[in-house]
């Protein structure tokens, strides 16, 4: 038997509760399943994997459509491109949708993934839902470091998306979730996002985009790099210029993984421009956040890309981005000038409420 579930219904948000005397899921995907993909079990249809359930899904879907997804590992690499999709996991860290592409890994349709192809999940379409589940790239970057750079089987190209956006995405809701990864984690770079309650781990630029995007008590998590100086980077935003904001963090906690990450050694973000687009503004700023004091005094480094002409441009933290910091705390809550901080008056305009610019999620504030 599949527990049953009703679903609750708040403006802006999807919750799946329990428990309840009728089905209110959609489709229920079992990593154990062995009969037909789609028999009806307790009147569900049932699916040995992910991909699977989303195929059933209206093509002019417009109302929430729930997957249930009980625990278990779904080696499965993933579009999402119809709307009002919700994935309700079992539980946060036993339901696990993983994949373990990189930037170098070849695409079938030719050539490589590269950055933009090497996502485990990625949304294209609006109104996406999901809670209580763990995505992640599972590519092996610690490995794969340690190679001799002369071996052939060495990865040069690291990047390794676990989640992107793109397209037509748009409010995109993602409660108690684990978004892993090391170079590149998570890439919000369409449209508005509300992480709530999240845990996010990488190493280098591994929250990056041009999205908006509202991260509230989530932990944002700092992996080492050995040898690697500085160890890693948390943010590299690419918010356009026209658009006033970009991620904003509230009352998240910026902690190490493993006491390995040495003190000071983690920089809050560096300004990406992809393609050195001069109209590229990144903007990030840190509400009353607690920083470990793996987060160093420097706070930014500069970043580099390659124009049109393939030549080579560096950005720094002024003139070349908006980066901010408001009521931090913690041993690498420095003040320097080399982390901005925002005065009382303005801080007040960075709230989720303008950020996400009339979207309400049930628990943004």
């Amino acid at each position: 038997m599949y527990k049953h579930y009703f679903l609750l219904v708040i403006p802006g948000i999807f919750l799946c509760c329990q428990p309840s005397y009728s089905p209110s899921f959609h489709a229920v995907v079992d990593s154990g399943y062995s009969r037909d993909d789609g028999t009806l079990i307790d009147g569900m249809p049932v699916f040995a994997t992910i991909g699977e359930a989303l195929s059933i899904v209206p093509d002019d879907n417009r109302t929430p459509f729930i997957i249930y997804i009980r625990a278990g590992r779904y080696y499965e690499k993933l579009s999402v491109d119809k709307a009002c999709v919700c994935f309700h996991g079992e539980s946060r860290d036993g339901t696990i949708l993983t994949y373990d592409a990189s930037g170098d890994t070849p695409d079938p349709a030719g050539g490589t993934y590269g950055t933009w192809g090497s996502f485990t999940l990625r949304i294209t379409a609006p109104d996406f839902y999901v809670e209580n589940l763990t995505i992640e790239n599972g590519f092996d970057y610690p490995a794969n470091a340690i190679k001799p750079d002369d071996d052939p089987a060495k990865v040069k190209n690291t990047q390794a998306v676990a989640l992107m956006t793109s397209l037509a995405s748009d409010r995109a809701v993602f409660r108690n979730c684990r978004l892993a990864g090391f170079q590149d984690t998570i890439f919000p770079d369409a449209g508005r996002h509300y992480f709530y309650k999240c845990r996010i781990l990488g190493h280098v630029d591994f929250i990056f985009g041009a999205g908006q995007a509202v991260f509230k008590d989530c932990d944002i998590v700092s992996r080492n790099r050995p040898g690697k100086s500085p160890t890693g980077y948390i943010t590299a935003p690419s918010t356009t210029a026209m658009l006033p904001y970009g991620f904003l963090f509230t009352d998240c906690r910026f902690l190490r993984e493993s006491p390995d990450v040495p003190r000071g050694s983690v920089r809050l973000g560096r300004p990406w421009h992809p393609g050195a687009d001069p109209h590229v503004s990144g903007s990030v700023v840190f509400f009353h956040c607690y920083m470990d004091d793996h987060i160093g005094r420097a706070g930014y480094s500069r970043i580099s890309s390659r124009n049109a002409d393939g030549k080579r441009i560096w950005f720094d933290l002024e003139p070349d981005s908006r980066f901010f910091e408001y009521d931090s705390y913690g041993p690498g809550a420095f003040k320097s000038q080399a982390r901005p901080v925002l005065n009382d008056s303005a801080a007040r305009w960075y709230t989720a409420a303008q950020v996400l610019n009339g979207w309400t999620p049930g628990d943004a504030e």
